[in-house]
């Protein structure tokens, strides 16, 4: 029986034009300049807009570029090394960090949130809500979600709402011996909370880390943090040896 080989499959229009805009944005555009609108862009590399929007979605994507409120789309500067976990693994705020507490409340997490804690679907549970600023710019957002069962001496104390009930859920939970943690990483789009958050329109790119707490035997909490993908290079390990994974989006 004879083989063949397959036919070569033509390069989609837009992918071309990336690299085409990729080349042009190395040699005539500086960091933080602001592009020409779509219409001056199709007309001078003679493509359709659509083709063109699907092209510098995918640069957004890279990395290459940020779309900005009331501004427009901008030449983005190159990623900034953000680590994601704790050296020494640790409880969300036992040692100082780069995040900023803002909010705490009780709610009902999302079905995936609550799957992972194990609680009933309409269970509310203690929320924590932190933000994040690398050079004075937003990078991430994080929801911590923590069952009152984590933290059964938080009812005496608790505090009404704001930074205060955070820390004190904290606290409470920094009490319990942890066992261990696991993340997972996996690419998303900015909600409109998210967006706002971050400083992005909604729908632009993001990478969601999902990480767990374990504490006697069962899982005492579940973060989920929402980090910019147009601007952040996660880097996973401890500070002072070599990152053990780094992931790029794009």
């Amino acid at each position: 029986m004879g083989t063949t080989q397959p036919e070569p499959v033509p390069e989609p229009k837009y992918w071309h034009l990336k690299t085409v805009l990729s080349d042009a944005l190395d040699s005539e555009f500086a960091v933080g300049e602001i592009l020409p609108n779509e219409r001056e862009l199709a007309a001078r590399f003679g493509v359709a807009r659509a083709t063109l929007r699907q092209a510098l979605e995918q640069l957004e994507l890279e990395g290459r570029l940020q779309r900005r409120r009331g501004v427009g789309t901008t030449v983005a500067p190159p990623r900034m090394g953000v680590a994601v976990a704790d050296p020494g693994h640790s409880w969300p705020g036992s040692v100082p960090d780069a995040w900023q507490l803002v909010d705490s409340e009780r709610a009902v997490p999302p079905p995936a949130v609550a799957r992972l804690l194990a609680t009933a679907p309409d269970e509310a549970v203690h929320t924590v809500r932190r933000s994040r600023k690398t050079r004075g710019q937003p990078v991430a957002g994080e929801l911590l979600y923590v069952p009152a069962a984590s933290v059964p001496g938080l009812a005496a104390i608790e505090p009404s709402a704001g930074p205060a009930r955070a820390r004190a859920v904290l606290r409470e939970l920094q009490r319990l011996h942890l066992e261990g943690e696991d993340r997972a990483v996996e690419l998303g789009s900015a909600g409109a909370e998210d967006a706002k958050q971050l400083d992005r329109l909604p729908g632009a790119p993001v990478l969601l880390v999902t990480t767990r707490y374990f504490a006697a035997g069962r899982t005492a909490a579940v973060s989920v943090a929402t980090y910019r993908a147009d601007t952040c290079r996660l880097t996973f390990g401890e500070a002072d040896r070599p990152p053990a994974v780094e992931l790029l989006a794009g």
